[in-house]
């Protein structure tokens, strides 16, 4: 990994994960990108960060200079106008700027599928011959649906399972896949770093298990314990489904329909050649899925919802990522770190919950009505905390001292929900205070409870923090 390695998309689902990969590994990265101010803060210390826009011919060849090995992981579906048209000037731009700069390989991701594709699975192999044909060696991988908290594709299967009891389900759901986990995507692009290429070569790459998207859909269920009930409705086209799509998905709603309209094609590894030329040997989809339910809370836990760029417009009931609906909010104090996290570390117990006291205890009681805890338990310390203590029906799962107080709910509710307290110094001398409450709702009992008390909650969880904030400056 001595060579300079560009990588663009690098604020994409793919690309992200692929630059904090890079920089684990110790390699000298240069992310391409539209907007470098807004990366570069995004990046690990010794990764650089410089303007290339593929829309841009000009700025590719610069940025390109030095390189040894380019990922090229960009497309446009989703920004509106005709993608198919756009992806391909930006294709042959960057093959042109790779082959003027000495670039030694580009590694792509594209998209499986052979006969009458859609125009997205169409467009993304136009782009892999575009690449290939640039004079410069590529790597094109093709796959088939990626499996991962936060891909299009899961958080799409995700949202359809856990909202809708009964589902009636087209034709395209029986389509047979191979779908592939994000960890085995990484794995691949990983190991194109240490192939050298025959000219242009094309790798089908997949899963363990050959299934359809209706397999998915019950493998999701069974893993999230929810029972689903699938009823055949032959004549619901891919243009039909997108449009059901739009109102049980809408963080999905601009792509939705050339998702759906691909599930039409069949995606599975009709070349093997990748198991035998790569040491990767991908999950199955039921591993795959059971991945990302176990890492979607890591990721979460480690989102900072300050980062406001990439944070969706809140609305009634706070913002969507993905499944989960989240509502933050800040207040700035003119105290130290130490001094504003003070009260957050005393939260609970004999202190309490800084407002609404009462509809806590209320609270409390009718948790323990459907065998819950309640808030019979309180807590260890009235100061200290340690991850794993109890707090009232809480639990502590994160904890950094004067930073970080992240409480996971074991009260009674139809999800999952958490409630996480940053601290982090401004620039002005003192602190600003960031509370979030996150939900991850199980099903329409779930979505019913987070918006019936949405207000309730809106006044409790605004209170609160203005509290902690006015405590905050009496802490001495």
């Amino acid at each position: 990994m001595g060579g300079l390695i560009a990588l663009t998309g690098a604020t994409g689902y793919i690309g992200g994960r692929l630059l904090h990969a890079l920089e684990a590994r110790g390699a000298r990265v240069r992310c391409l990108s539209r907007r470098p101010e807004h990366l570069a803060a995004r990046v690990g210390a010794g990764t650089e960060v410089v303007l290339g826009d593929v829309s841009r011919p000009r700025t590719l060849r610069p940025a390109l200079e030095g390189v040894e090995t380019a990922y090229y992981l960009v497309h446009s579906m989703g920004y509106g106008g005709s993608f198919a048209e756009v992806d391909r000037k930006a294709a042959a731009s960057f093959g042109r700027a790779a082959r003027s700069a000495g670039v030694r390989r580009i590694v792509y991701l594209g998209g499986l599928g052979e006969g009458d594709l859609s125009e997205h699975l169409a467009s993304r192999q136009e782009v892999g011959r575009i690449l290939r044909e640039s004079g410069v060696p590529t790597i094109e991988f093709r796959a088939s649906i990626v499996i991962g908290s936060g891909s299009a594709s899961f958080e799409m299967l995700r949202a359809l399972v856990e909202r809708l009891p009964v589902m009636v389900t087209p034709r395209w759901v029986g389509t047979r896949a191979q779908p592939i986990s994000i960890e085995d995507v990484l794995s691949y692009l990983l190991a194109a770093l240490d192939y050298e290429p025959n000219g242009g070569e094309v790798f089908e790459i997949g899963g363990a298990d050959v299934c359809s998207y209706l397999d998915l859909m019950h493998e999701y269920a069974d893993r999230r314990g929810l029972r689903r009930h699938m009823v055949p409705v032959p004549v619901l086209t891919p243009r039909l489904s997108s449009l059901w799509l739009h109102l049980v998905t809408p963080v999905y709603a601009d792509i939705g329909r050339e998702l759906v309209d691909s599930l039409r094609n069949e995606t599975v590894v009709n070349d093997p050649r990748a198991l035998e030329v790569f040491p990767v040997r991908p999950r199955s989809s039921a591993e795959a899925i059971a991945r990302a339910l176990v890492n979607e809370d890591h990721e979460i836990a480690e989102t900072r919802w300050s980062d406001e760029e990439s944070a969706p417009s809140p609305g009634y009931g706070g913002a969507r990522y993905g499944s989960r609906l989240v509502d933050s909010r800040s207040v700035t104090v003119p105290r130290s770190p130490a001094a504003a996290f003070a009260p957050i570390q005393r939260i609970g117990g004999d202190t309490g919950w800084y407002l609404g006291d009462q509809l806590w205890e209320l609270r409390g009681g009718l948790d323990v009505l459907v065998g819950g805890p309640g808030l019979r338990r309180g807590r260890r310390d009235p100061v200290g905390i340690e991850v794993g203590d109890t707090i009232d029906f809480w639990r502590v799962e994160g904890f950094e001292q004067d930073r970080l107080l992240r409480l996971a709910a074991e009260m009674k509710v139809p999800g999952r929900a958490w409630l996480q307290f940053e601290v982090e110094p401004d620039h002005n001398g003192g602190s600003t205070i960031r509370q979030t409450a996150i939900f991850d709702p199980a099903g329409i009992a779930g979505l019913a409870y987070w918006y019936t008390l949405w207000p309730v909650h809106n006044f409790i969880f605004g209170g609160m923090l203005q509290r902690i904030a006015v405590a905050s400056t009496q802490t001495t």
